[in-house]
């Protein structure tokens, strides 16, 4: 097995370098008041937060959602959290952990193209990164977003860790190939990340840390981890497609794919100093 480090990291946007979880919870519960919808906590959000996102609306209203009304909700969703947006600044660690790995970065987002590069211009963030996407068309999961955006730049997954914050971004590297790296502070809890058998960290900073430590596995990774490694104790294994409730997330086992390509984790650090409201969509609407 090859024993170089993994040489190029993909971010995450929205709950991961943007701390705007607290925008989409505001701008989540303003639409649930305006549809007869649940009153969610922010707890409630991040246990039950899953995409696609018209799948996590049926299940907040407990019923069927069609393509017109979607459309309804996902734009008032967006109204209502841009208003909130004007507060949100970057987690308190992003810079640090930016500046902190050594190989080539990128940035993915399934928030819109064309808001996310000027805001990311606006922040003074642009030359840490080789390329920047957001999402141009339409989201049902990070996965083909995330292919595309490798393929742009000749990368291969198994050249390649992600640091987001879902079970989606989780998913989207296990199925191309790459390593993640899922970070606690944003859109969902941490039994729903454990849940994937990658790494669960409390910062950013420790996110790198750990990212740091892989090793460049080979392209078959994604097939190893589903036949050889993460398999939940009970319940619907999330890297094939399960969409984590309450009741069904398992505890995942040792994942014999990764043995060897990482060092130990890093120590567990203490969550982020307090941030400034604000959360947005990384394709949350």
């Amino acid at each position: 097995m090859p024993s170089t480090r993994a040489t190029h990291l993909v971010w995450d946007w929205n709950g991961t370098l943007l701390a705007d979880f607290a925008a989409v919870a505001e701008a989540t519960r303003s639409l649930m008041r305006e549809v007869g919808g649940p009153e969610l906590t922010d707890d409630e959000q991040r246990r039950r937060f899953r995409r696609p996102i018209v799948d996590y609306y049926a299940e907040l209203l407990e019923r069927e959602i069609d393509e017109a009304e979607f459309a309804s909700l996902d734009r008032r969703f967006h109204d209502h959290y841009d208003r909130h947006m004007a507060a949100c600044g970057l987690d308190t660690e992003a810079l640090a952990a930016l500046a902190a790995w050594r190989g080539t970065q990128s940035l993915l987002s399934m928030w819109f193209h064309s808001r996310l590069v000027p805001l990311v211009d606006s922040m003074g963030l642009t030359e840490h990164f080789t390329h920047i996407d957001g999402l141009r068309g339409e989201l049902v999961s990070k996965r083909p977003h995330l292919e595309a955006h490798l393929a742009a730049k000749g990368l291969d997954g198994s050249e390649c860790v992600l640091i987001g914050d879902t079970v989606d971004d989780g998913r989207a590297a296990a199925g191309v190939g790459a390593r993640a790296v899922l970070y606690a502070g944003g859109f969902a809890d941490r039994p729903q990340l454990e849940g994937l058998g990658f790494p669960v960290v409390d910062s950013l900073t420790e996110a790198v840390a750990v990212a740091s430590t892989f090793r460049h596995c080979g392209p078959r990774l994604a097939e190893d981890l589903r036949l050889a490694g993460i398999r939940p104790v009970s319940g619907q294994n999330q890297l094939d497609g399960g969409s984590p409730g309450d009741r069904d997330i398992g505890t995942a086992e040792p994942c014999s794919a990764l043995r060897g390509c990482t060092a130990s984790p890093a120590r567990e650090s203490p969550r982020n100093a307090p941030r400034p409201p604000g959360h947005s969509g990384d394709g949350t609407g």
